[in-house]
């Protein structure tokens, strides 16, 4: 490489020369020039006023209980219960349930799963409502992660009167191909969990809704991946569910904001957060900055967890304008 310039190769002919003979250049940004053009919108969801107060106090109970353990022991149960707050009433109640049992039955936790139980339907919840009734017809890949959520949004869908199939992990073969084969031939929405009908056809479906938000950007790409490949003839539209004031609002701003993740051909993230992650993954990070005691505290953290998330990006793309410079169309197969 050039002194002073560890990305300028000394000698890029050279260079091409020898790669020439070993290496075929066909990137996902190439196939991406293929496939129609993807439009995401993030519909931020205030929560409604049991909600919010219900939050606070589970967050701040989070927080208490992370300190006590130098924030080592329950980082998992503080990721599964703020994700399950995130989601629904339902998952809340029932996340929360399930770590008061395994702690003696603690009243504190019992009192705030009973709260979270008496809530009733949240705002996600009314707000998936809205957004299926535009375009009735326009068939809809809804992913779910909680299954509390996938029964509360199954019984909500039934008494609106909208037609739905489910995909789940626990189900047999032959009964996803026929929840699939359902989706595609009479209903309008396919309620979906993490599995997401992979290795199946269903990209006659261009419309996807995040009604749960994973911590882990990987994620969201698999999930895109279903329908945004090739054999998809129309445009890709994402939408994204949040509540206000939740772990998932700061998630969905760092990527959207910081690296566009929801514009990104599959695959362009990964690349991107490989230049943050080191040690820690992004879900990691995303929650120490939540877990800081303060809000100013909260505030600095996720500001300088967005720096990163900049210089990340600044990083992937030189190496990808290098990559472009050195290995251009030449390399590229049709």
């Amino acid at each position: 490489m050039t002194t002073g310039k560890p990305r300028q190769p000394a000698n890029s002919e050279r260079l091409r020369d020898l790669m020439r003979d070993v290496m075929i250049r066909n990137t996902r940004a190439v196939v991406a020039l293929k496939l129609p053009r993807r439009h995401a919108s993030t519909r931020p969801v205030d929560p409604t006023p049991g909600e919010q107060a219900a939050y606070q106090e589970l967050a701040g109970q989070i927080r208490a209980l992370v300190a006590d353990d130098g924030q080592s022991r329950h980082r998992l149960v503080a990721h599964h219960l703020l994700s399950a707050a995130g989601s629904s009433p339902a998952a809340a109640s029932a996340a929360i349930a399930r770590f008061a049992v395994r702690h003696d039955g603690h009243p504190t936790w019992q009192a705030l799963a009973a709260r979270w139980a008496a809530l009733g339907t949240g705002g996600k919840e009314l707000a998936l409502l809205e957004l299926l009734a535009r375009n009735p017809d326009e068939k809809k890949l809804v992913f779910v992660h909680h299954r509390e959520t996938m029964s509360s949004l199954a019984d909500l869908l039934a008494q609106k009167g909208i037609e739905f199939a489910r995909f789940e992990g626990g189900l047999s073969g032959p009964a996803k191909d026929a929840a699939i084969a359902d989706f595609r031939e009479r209903v309008p929405v396919l309620l979906c969990t993490e599995s997401g009908g992979e290795g199946r056809n269903i990209q006659f479906c261009n419309t996807l809704i995040n009604f749960d938000i994973p911590w882990n950007p990987m994620a969201i790409e698999q999930r895109i991946g279903r329908i945004d490949r090739i054999g998809q003839s129309r445009d890709v539209f994402v939408f994204n569910l949040v509540a206000r004031g939740t772990v998932e609002e700061q998630v969905v701003r760092l990527l959207d904001e910081k690296i566009n993740m929801f514009e990104l051909v599959v695959g362009e993230a990964g690349a991107i957060l490989g230049e943050l992650e080191e040690e820690r993954n992004f879900a990691d990070l995303v929650l120490d900055a939540w877990l800081e005691t303060t809000a100013v505290g909260q505030a600095e953290a996720f500001d300088a967890l967005g720096r990163r998330l900049d210089d990340a990006r600044t990083l992937y793309s030189d190496a990808k304008a290098l990559d472009d410079a050195l290995f251009g169309e030449e390399f590229e197969t049709a």
